[in-house]
């Protein structure tokens, strides 16, 4: 079955901070996926990469293949 979402090696940096290193995640159709962490782990730059709100510096996304 084909990935729903596919993300591979995204970063994202502000500055010197950086928010997301490496990111990789699969989601298939029906999955349910939860984000957990610690305050500045980088779970809201994640959902804002992938709504188009913020671009990522590196990696791939794709929806729907």
């Amino acid at each position: 079955m084909t990935p729903l979402l596919q993300v591979h090696g995204v970063t994202k940096a502000f500055g010197a901070v950086k928010a997301l290193v490496g990111v990789d995640m699969t989601v298939r159709a029906g999955e349910v996926h939860a984000l957990i962490g610690e305050n500045g782990a980088g779970k809201s730059t994640l959902m804002k990469v992938l709504s188009g709100a913020h671009r990522a510096d590196t990696g791939r996304i794709a929806f729907e293949g």
